[in-house]
């Protein structure tokens, strides 16, 4: 029996299929401006979801999306749904210096606040790539007035993830920030990832219910659920020149993930991550 008193954070990484890190040796950052840009469309389409099933989500704006597509970042606050950063140039922190890193997400956040009239308070790395060799970034994030962030997948994966961090929201920086992971089910001795993205997709269905759940029931915890606004689009222009395995990981059941999507949201109850967690 599905435990539906339980409020799960649904949040979205707005970025482009041109953003994602796994395009970055075939796809030149100086071309992007040039490209097809499709997510304005796939993150209204993500709206319309929600607005359907009346969830209210956390939207992390890439800084590049929002200087482009100022209104759908106001669209997005005036839908009711929380307004937070990705960063500005989707570049993983392991490629940037302190300095760096630091401009981005000040920038950043300025910008989405000057654009919404919000306050930003959260913050999602790109690839979730605050890591063990950059665990420093919680410091400068601080620092620059950030309240959480949801940066670490305390899973084994070739490109990112800190396995033996804690499943659940923690506090890093002497409890000034709140550091919350996405969402794993701890089996056989490690953990198994079902906060969304790939996995979502390619993982049955009823798995991915399954793993949920049991965090709900026999946890007493919140899950937290992520996608792309591209993964809601299987028409997206393909790129050539890719590994099997990165075709693999980015196109595999595109056509699928609506419909996914929408019986997740109708299986359990979704809110906003600052509504889910008191940061």
């Amino acid at each position: 029996m599905l435990k539906k008193n339980i409020l799960n954070a649904m949040s979205v990484d707005v970025e482009d299929y041109f953003h994602v890190s796994a395009f970055e040796s075939v796809i030149n950052r100086a071309d992007w401006n040039d490209l097809e840009c499709r997510v304005e469309q796939n993150t209204y389409k993500a709206m319309a979801v929600f607005s359907e099933y009346e969830i209210k989500a956390t939207f992390f704006v890439l800084g590049w999306v929002a200087e482009r597509y100022p209104q759908l970042v106001k669209d997005i606050v005036s839908n009711g749904h929380e307004l937070a950063s990705h960063g500005y140039s989707h570049s993983r922190i392991t490629q940037l210096s302190q300095e760096v890193f630091r401009a981005e997400i000040r920038d950043t956040k300025r910008l989405l606040e000057d654009i919404a009239g919000v306050v930003v308070r959260g913050y999602r790395a790109p690839s979730y790539s605050i890591v063990t060799s950059t665990l420093w970034a919680h410091e400068v994030l601080v620092e620059e007035g950030y309240d959480y962030s949801s940066s670490v997948y305390p899973i084994v994966h070739d490109l990112y993830g800190i396995p033996d961090a804690p499943r659940f929201n923690y506090k890093v920086e002497e409890g000034r920030l709140s550091e919350i992971p996405i969402s794993t089910l701890n089996a056989l001795g490690r953990n198994w990832p079902c906060g969304g993205g790939g996995y979502f997709r390619f993982f049955p269905y009823q798995l991915s219910k399954y793993m949920i759940n049991h965090v709900n029931e026999n946890e007493e915890q919140a899950c937290i659920f992520y996608f792309h606004p591209w993964e809601l689009d299987p028409g997206q222009p393909r790129q050539s020149g890719i590994s099997r395995k990165t075709q693999f990981r980015h196109y595999l059941n595109l056509d699928h993930m609506e419909s996914r999507l929408k019986k997740l949201l109708g299986d359990f109850s979704w809110g906003r991550m600052d509504e889910v967690f008191v940061v």
